[in-house]
């Protein structure tokens, strides 16, 4: 089916921990551990905590905590090590400005790709009801017409109410809306209780046995979306031709 609305995931899609910022915060804490190191071991911890379990009986706030200390562990930081202090001054940034902010190579430039072809974008985020600062910060936010965060919505992913708040808001329709995230059990499983397309954003080939289409850069996710319109729209011509 044609796609008239795509919703994007932001952590993990199209923004990312700001690396640089956790490493020498750790640093002036007496913790030495690489922005390298961090963002090898970023995928894993998220990947970790995507457990249908842990999704079904966890909020987005408690599955964060999860994935920093499986981060941390994974990027070489000692399990004993005093890391209380950094943690404080990340959460007072975090609270702030959000530590998501990192905007990676390319990204922009794909998503002026996805704007440019007149298909509506969406933003659909479990976060802590300040993501539109860090869109507005990296001018992100001019190419969305809905910004959806969940701690100023009151619900969270995967609970389908999230989405419909999404597709109601930006007017358009569960069937032919396409949600991409980077949590199977948050993004797919939701999407799809929703009534929505959805597709996980796989750049490390993590979730190669799970019953979803992945696309590993969202130059990827640009091509896609450009072949299944042209299928629906095939789809809608060739119904059309056959009806007397």
């Amino acid at each position: 089916m044609a796609v008239e609305l795509l919703s994007l995931d932001a952590g993990g899609v199209l923004i990312f921990p700001n690396f640089e910022r956790i490493s020498d915060t750790f640093a002036r804490h007496g913790i030495h551990v690489s922005p390298d190191a961090l963002r090898a071991a970023d995928p894993h911890g998220r990947f970790a905590v995507d457990t249908a379990d842990r999704v079904a009986n966890t909020s987005d706030a408690d599955r964060g905590s999860m994935y920093f200390r499986i981060m941390f562990e994974r990027a070489g930081v000692p399990p004993d090590a005093p890391i209380q202090g950094a943690l404080d001054e990340l959460w007072a940034y975090h609270t702030e400005h959000n530590l998501w902010e990192y905007v990676p190579p390319g990204a922009r430039a794909a998503v002026e790709r996805l704007a440019a072809s007149g298909l509506p974008l969406a933003i659909g985020s479990n976060a802590n009801g300040i993501i539109h600062r860090v869109f507005e910060r990296t001018g992100l936010s001019r190419y969305f017409s809905v910004i959806c965060d969940s701690h100023v919505e009151g619900v969270e992913k995967p609970d389908r109410r999230f989405f419909e708040i999404l597709v109601a808001r930006a007017d358009g329709r569960p069937e032919t809306t396409l949600h991409v995230g980077d949590l199977y059990h948050v993004d797919v499983a939701g999407a799809r209780a929703a009534g929505l397309q959805a597709m996980l954003f796989d750049p490390h080939d993590l979730y190669e046995a799970y019953d979803v289409e992945r696309v590993k850069t969202l130059d990827e996710l640009a091509a896609v979306v450009t072949r299944l319109n042209h299928e629906g729209h095939e789809d809608i011509e060739g119904h059309e031709e056959r009806t007397p």
